[in-house]
């Protein structure tokens, strides 16, 4: 073993040894929020957060329906060299006039919400265990996704990116990048402007990849989607070429360049995320926008599932004994949910939580097997829209009513943002096999367009109340209701 691992082996081991150490005199959960892109994970924190420190009615969040939370407030977070998610102003665009959705997550940030209970427990009631600490880790999940490449040096990453971006749902979008790599030899001497040129084109493919028209999802690496404060340096400028003959080529040319600094993407990048922050969490939740990859049709659901897969492949799952709790923690419960559910009727709720159950079949068992609680769930965080009722032809359809952002479309429809409409989504098929299995997946008439915020209701004492949403509380159940019995 290489002394480097021998080192970061023992350091994580202190440091884990450190973390459980804390957690003894003030119980703490470290709960990861991810998804990928547009997938609502800021907004998820935020109603999450507000609805604790409101005291919204959960029913089927424990502690909460049975009067035993006592009191739930923000502190500030133990890692200082972390960002913190910034709740304040994310509330404030929820609460603007009008409102309007947070920015996305482009970086990790971490929060701690403090919550005191009383417990059902006789031992932590001896302990003085009456507060628990929720540390919530939020990152992209396109950085989980760069994980495998920690397995992969440069030649092998680059085969297996240029396979996969010559598949029928990709090529169209790779194409200039294509064609700029065919007028490249990568045995030429190392040249910037090259390099600039051939990673600006790789980003556009992922990107246009990405783009709702494709939706797809397996398109690391992560950062060169969401940079942040590593934009523009050497070690996201980068690019797969082709790896034929490349055991010849010398020290100075274009493939040894692009070599080095994918191998900086994993020192500098990649490991010191794993390390940090991805290795020490204890509770996981998933978010995943199975609508928008429906609306992509079959390759995107395909890509979708292999995504998923590859994602829980990355944790580390099972129960945790004393052993790794003290060295190696798990992640012993995980959450995939199914986000936007509002943008559906409730009819098809359960539909769509089956839908994506289905998806996650492989994952789920997996982590199942290994000792880890693995749910399946269908939500809205903040719920955009309404119920009602829409008569077409002499037929009642269940329909959804709320603000359809602008821009969005349905047929020759354009929406502007600036009145309701009551659509009829369509259903999602009762057989989740039909919805994901089947060439024609998802049917012409089932539709699916982006809402503008509820708006926010004003409270008298001050404060504004908390967001309607869709089974935000058996997430919380299923993520901590045991470490707050």
């Amino acid at each position: 073993m290489p002394i480097s691992s021998f080192t970061h082996g023992a350091v994580d081991a202190f440091r884990n040894l450190g973390d459980f150490a804390s957690d003894l005199g003030e119980p703490t959960i470290r709960l990861g929020v991810t998804g990928l892109a547009r997938s609502g994970k800021t907004v998820f924190i935020t109603a999450l957060v507000h609805n604790l420190m409101a005291q919204a009615r959960m029913p089927f969040f424990d502690a909460v329906a049975h009067g035993r939370v006592l009191r739930v407030y923000l502190e500030p977070q133990p890692d200082d060299q972390v960002p913190r998610f910034d709740y304040e102003r994310h509330m404030a665009d929820l609460t603007a006039t009008p409102p309007r959705w947070p920015e996305s997550t482009r970086r990790i940030s971490q929060l701690r919400l403090a919550i005191e209970y009383e417990t059902q427990k006789f031992w932590k009631r001896q302990l003085g265990y009456t507060r628990l600490n929720i540390d919530i880790v939020d990152y992209p999940g396109e950085w989980l996704l760069d994980l495998p490449l920690l397995q992969l040096d440069y030649s092998e990453w680059s085969r297996a990116a240029l396979e996969q971006s010559g598949a029928a749902n990709r090529k169209e979008a790779a194409k200039d990048w294509h064609a700029a790599l065919t007028e490249v030899d990568p045995a030429t001497p190392a040249d910037e402007a090259t390099a600039q040129r051939l990673s600006d084109l790789f980003k556009a493919y992922l990107r246009d990849a990405r783009a709702a028209s494709h939706g797809l999802s397996t398109l690391p690496p992560g950062r060169f989607l969401m940079p942040g404060d590593l934009e523009g340096s050497p070690a996201l400028t980068f690019t797969p070429l082709d790896a034929k003959g490349a055991e010849s080529f010398a020290k100075g040319a274009l493939w040894a360049m692009m070599a080095r600094r994918y191998e900086a993407y994993k020192t500098h990048v990649v490991r010191p995320f794993f390390r940090d922050h991805f290795a020490r969490l204890g509770r996981q939740i998933v978010l995943i926008d199975v609508l928008a990859a429906l609306n992509g049709g079959k390759p995107a659901v395909a890509d979708l599932e292999r995504a998923m897969t590859e994602i829980l492949e990355r944790f580390r799952t099972g129960a945790n004994s004393l052993w790794s709790s003290l060295f190696a923690p798990r992640i012993d419960r995980i959450v995939f949910a199914a986000t936007k559910a509002d943008h559906l009727h409730h009819t098809s709720h359960d539909r769509l939580q089956a839908i994506l159950a289905l998806l996650a079949e492989d994952a789920m068992e997996r982590a199942n097997y290994a000792g880890a609680e693995v749910k399946a769930l269908a939500l809205a965080a903040i719920r955009a829209t309404r119920e009602g009722i829409a008569k077409k032809n002499g037929e009642s359809l269940p329909c959804i009513v709320g603000y359809p952002l602008l821009g969005e479309m349905i047929g020759r429809r354009h929406f502007d943002g600036s009145e309701p409409f009551a659509i009829f989504p369509g259903d999602l098929p009762a057989n989740p096999e039909i919805a994901l299995r089947h060439p024609h997946a998802q049917p012409d008439d089932v539709r699916f367009v982006r809402f503008l915020p509820p708006d926010p209701i004003k409270l008298p004492a001050g404060g504004f109340a908390p967001f309607p949403n869709i089974r935000l509380d058996r997430a919380l159940q299923a993520l901590i209701g045991d470490r707050l019995a």
